[in-house]
């Protein structure tokens, strides 16, 4: 066995964070993608408003919207499918 060998997440065992805020289009487009890639591979999506948590706020303001993978940082403004899926394991 390789020492090397990283035992691959199965996606329904992940989930998805999108932190945003209203009325914020980047929000929006990012959220389509995150329903599309999680729906497909079974991972679980929630979602966080930096308007009601002020660590949230004040850690993520100027990123919106910041897409978590599993409580880590993946991305911020754009979410790519092709990226998402890939990180998911799918």
């Amino acid at each position: 066995m390789s020492l090397l060998r990283r035992d691959k997440k199965n996606p329904a065992d992940r989930t998805v964070t999108l932190i945003g805020k209203p009325d914020c289009h980047l929000c929006e487009d990012a959220r389509a993608v995150i329903v599309k890639v999680t729906g497909e591979l079974g991972a679980a999506f929630e979602e966080k408003d930096i308007t009601q948590d002020e660590a949230l706020f004040e850690k993520y303001w100027e990123q919106i919207p910041v897409t978590l993978i599993d409580g880590r940082q993946h991305d911020f403004w754009r979410v790519d499918e092709r990226r998402l899926r890939t990180a998911l394991g799918g």
